[in-house]
């Protein structure tokens, strides 16, 4: 084979899973495929997509080979094809926050309208832990906090976080996390703890993160 024909077919066959990452609805297809198997029914109302729209995302990205099928019964869900693939949309990620300077504002600008909130990193996390005096706050769904979560943490949906306050004790400080960055459950957890007199942050980056960096999980 020609060289140059080689280089063409290898760069042509790359660019097919560029090409499959280059929407922004697929990529949120991925960060939530990254907390677990989901089915596109369950995917359609997380991304506000019909049902129809978020099956062809998802054709797109089987045919890409970035996700696969898998079947229980009449049940068909979607899962990554493996951490090769979250590895390249967190890759995408830190690319566009340092690089596009338009991501960042957005983030920060998005921030300062929710009373100024605050950010730890997963090696900060890392050193409260090892003070005692912080809490961990899973505020995900409850089924992806089943699928895997920081080991330790405790799980109370955004959703009826304002019922179960109670639960948190007021001495510790209080970490939330969701799904990474762009999650916003975790803003909104913070600002509604610090509102009640807690001391909050949020942990900058998400679950399938502190998961692929090889720290503690647990799955129940």
């Amino acid at each position: 084979m020609d060289k140059r024909i080689f280089k063409d077919r290898v760069y042509d066959e790359l660019a097919k899973i560029t090409k499959a990452l280059a929407n922004g609805h697929r990529l949120e297809i991925i960060e939530l495929l990254a907390q677990g198997d989901y089915s596109v029914e369950q995917l359609s109302i997380h991304t506000n997509l019909s049902i129809a729209n978020a099956s062809q995302h998802l054709q797109v990205l089987k045919t890409a080979q970035l996700v696969e099928v898998t079947r229980n019964g009449n049940f068909i869900h979607y899962r990554l094809a493996n951490t090769n693939v979250f590895k390249a949309w967190k890759a995408l990620r830190e690319l566009g926050v340092e690089r596009i300077a338009s991501i960042e504002k957005l983030v920060k600008d998005f921030r300062k309208s929710r009373f100024q909130l605050e950010s730890v990193t997963i090696d900060e996390l890392i050193l409260k832990i090892d003070s005692g005096k912080v809490t961990i706050l899973d505020v995900r769904p409850e089924t992806e906090y089943k699928k895997g979560h920081i080991a330790n943490s405790k799980s109370i949906p955004f959703d009826q976080l304002s019922e179960r306050l109670k639960e948190l004790p007021k001495r510790n400080e209080i970490i939330a996390y969701c799904r990474g960055p762009f999650c916003v459950y975790a803003d909104d957890a913070v600002a509604l703890l610090t509102k009640a007199g807690y001391k909050a942050k949020r942990l900058e980056e998400g679950y399938p993160d502190w998961a692929i960096m090889g720290f503690p999980v647990q799955i129940n």
